[in-house]
C-alpha cells in the first residue's frame, strides 16, 4: 500500500493533498514552503509528507479561527444546528472508515484490526456523542430573594488550541475537537509531528460535512516551536492538551501568562492489583492486554502489576508462557496484537529503561529485546520481576510493552504501593470480593478505576487524571463543560406590585 501520493490511501473518498496545512478552509503550503516526510513505524519508510509550519502559519490559523468565531458563523448557531453538522461528519466517517483505519494503521504503526475496531470506531462514537449533547445545550433559571429574574447561559469560550500526542492520534484529537465544536468554539489543532495524517483527513471530513471555513484549522510541524507559540498566543482563549507530564507542565506555565483555561491529560503509570481470590484465567488476560495494547504506548496502560503473594509465583509462571505467544509483528495481519513502537526515539527510550532495570537487578521473565523485522521499531513484550518500588521502570512511565511484577502481603500494602507514584490517571482491581472492590477503589489516587477488566471506555464516562496525570476531564458532559463559559444575567424587575 502506498500513501505518498494519495494520503487517504484509496482512489475514492476523502482526500487531502500532501505537504499542505488546513487554514481558513483552504489547503495551503507552509509560509516558507517547508515539508517533512512521514515515516511508517512498521517499515521505517516514507509514506507521505506534511507541511512543516512556521509561527507565521500559527498566526494565520489562529487569525482564521478568531475571525470565524467573532463573525458568529458557527458560534451563534444553535446547538441543534451544530449537532446536525457533526452528525453529517459521523455519516462521512462511517462511509470512509476503512480508508481512515488504513491511514491510522500505517501512520501510527497500529495493527489494522485495532485501528478498525478501536481507533476509528471510538472516534466516530465521540463525534456522535458530542452531537447528542448539542441537542440540549441548556442554561438554567435561579430563584433569588431580590425582585429580579436570574438566568444562566452556557456560551462557547472562543478559540481553542487542541494539542495531541502520537500514540492515539485520531482518538485523542476527536475527544477535543468534537466537544469544542459542538459547544460553538473555533479550533486550531496541532497534532503530533510523527502522526499527523488522521488530523488532516479529519479536516477534509469536517469541511465536507459543512463546518464553515476557519472554524477548524490544522497546523503540522515542530511541537516545541509551534506548540509554545500556539499556547501563548494572545488570541487563543483555551488550551486542551494531551502529552507527557513534563511538556504539559511547561505548556500550563505558558498558558498561565495569559490566564487562559488549560485542561491536560498527561502521563500515567497505573497499578493493576491482582488479589488471590480473582478469577485467574480472566485476570491474566486482562493483565496482558493492559500492558501490550498499542505496544504499551498507552497513558492508561497497566504497566505495574501488584500480585498477592500466595499466587505471585504462579502468576509469573503463567506470564512467562502466555506473553511470548501474543501475536506480534506485521500490522497488516488481522491476527496481530502488538505492533511497533511509534519511532526510533521511542524504541531507544524503552530499550534504555529495560537496560536500567537489568542494572537494578531485574529478573527478565520474558522479552527484553528489540526485534529485527526488516525495518520498523519493534520491541518484544517484556515482563520484569524482582524490582523495588524505587527502580526507574517501576517509578516512571515506560510507554512501551513492559510490565513490572511485584508481590504484596496485605490490602493496605497494595494500596500504598499503587499510590506510591507521582501519577494518577488509571488504576485496576482484580478480585471477586465485592466489599473489597468498593473499599479499595475509593482509596486509589486515580481518575478512573477498572474492576475485573481494563480500559473499558465510553464517550459518556468522564476520563482524566489527578496528581501529575493532569486535570480536567474528557468524555461525558464534563468534557463539554470545559469548552463553555458560564454567564449570569440578572434583570431587576423593579418594585413589587402590591
Amino acid at each position: 500500500m502506498t500513501i505518498t501520493d494519495t494520503p487517504a490511501a484509496v482512489s475514492s473518498g476523502v482526500h487531502f493533498p500532501p505537504g499542505r496545512l488546513f487554514i481558513g478552509g483552504e489547503w495551503r503550503e507552509a509560509a516558507d514552503g517547508g515539508r517533512r516526510d512521514v515515516i511508517s513505524p512498521a517499515t521505517g519508510k516514507v509514506i507521505s509528507s506534511v507541511a512543516w509550519a512556521t509561527t507565521a502559519d500559527v498566526d494565520a490559523a489562529v487569525g482564521a479561527a478568531r475571525e470565524s468565531f467573532d463573525s458568529g458563523v458557527w458560534s451563534r448557531l444553535s446547538g441543534r444546528e451544530r449537532s446536525r453538522v457533526l452528525l453529517k461528519a459521523v455519516e462521512i466517517l462511517r462511509e470512509r472508515r476503512e480508508e481512515l483505519a488504513q491511514l491510522e494503521s500505517h501512520d501510527a504503526g497500529k495493527p489494522i484490526t485495532f485501528a478498525r475496531i478501536v481507533d476509528v470506531e471510538h472516534a466516530i462514537l465521540q463525534f456522535e456523542y458530542a452531537a447528542s449533547l448539542g441537542q440540549h445545550l441548556d442554561g438554567s433559571v435561579r430563584e433569588i430573594p431580590a425582585n429580579a429574574h436570574a438566568y444562566i447561559r452556557k456560551e462557547p469560550i472562543g478559540v481553542v488550541a487542541a494539542i495531541t500526542p502520537f500514540n492515539f492520534p485520531l482518538i485523542l484529537s476527536s475527544t477535543k475537537i468534537a466537544p469544542a465544536l459542538v459547544a460553538g468554539n473555533s479550533v486550531v489543532h496541532k497534532p503530533a509531528s510523527d502522526t499527523p495524517l488522521s488530523a488532516l483527513f479529519m479536516a477534509q471530513v469536517l469541511k465536507d460535512a459543512g463546518v464553515p471555513d476557519g472554524v477548524f484549522n490544522v497546523i503540522t510541524g515542530s511541537g516545541a516551536s509551534l506548540g509554545d507559540h500556539l499556547v501563548g498566543h494572545p488570541q487563543v482563549d483555551k488550551v486542551a492538551f494531551t502529552g507527557s507530564t513534563e511538556v504539559g507542565a511547561h505548556a500550563a506555565a505558558l498558558a498561565s501568562r495569559t490566564l487562559k483555561p488549560f485542561t491536560a491529560e498527561l502521563g500515567g503509570n497505573a497499578a493493576n492489583i491482582l488479589f488471590a481470590d480473582a478469577d485467574l484465567d480472566k485476570a491474566i488476560g486482562t493483565v496482558i492486554g493492559a500492558f501490550v495494547f498499542n505496544a504499551g504506548q498507552f497513558c492508561m496502560a497497566g504497566p505495574r502489576l501488584l500480585v498477592e503473594r500466595p499466587i505471585y509465583d504462579t502468576v509469573l509462571g503463567i506470564l512467562s508462557q502466555a506473553v511470548p505467544g501474543v501475536p506480534f509483528g506485521d500490522i497488516t495481519d488481522e491476527a496481530t496484537v502488538v505492533g511497533p513502537l511509534a519511532s526510533q526515539n521511542q524504541l531507544d527510550k524503552v530499550t534504555a529503561m529495560v537496560e536500567s532495570a537489568r542494572r537494578d537487578g531485574a529478573q527478565v521473565v520474558c522479552g527484553g529485546e528489540q526485534v529485527d523485522m526488516g525495518g520498523g521499531f519493534y520491541y518484544r513484550p517484556t515482563v520484569l520481576a524482582g524490582l523495588s518500588s524505587d527502580a526507574e521502570c517501576v517509578r516512571e512511565e515506560v510507554f512501551g510493552p513492559v510490565l513490572t511484577v511485584q508481590p504484596f502481603d496485605t490490602e493496605e500494602e497494595a494500596i500504598s504501593m499503587a499510590n506510591g507514584t507521582a501519577y494518577g490517571l488509571a488504576s485496576g482491581i482484580q478480585t471477586s470480593n465485592i466489599a473489597r472492590i468498593h473499599r479499595v477503589a475509593k482509596r486509589l489516587d486515580a481518575g478512573i478505576c477498572w474492576v475485573n477488566g481494563w480500559a473499558v471506555l465510553d464517550p459518556s464516562v468522564p476520563f482524566g487524571g489527578v496528581k501529575a496525570s493532569g486535570w480536567g476531564r474528557e468524555y461525558g458532559p464534563e468534557a463539554l463543560a470545559s469548552y463553555q463559559r458560564t454567564k449570569s444575567i440578572v434583570i431587576d424587575l423593579g418594585e413589587e406590585q402590591a
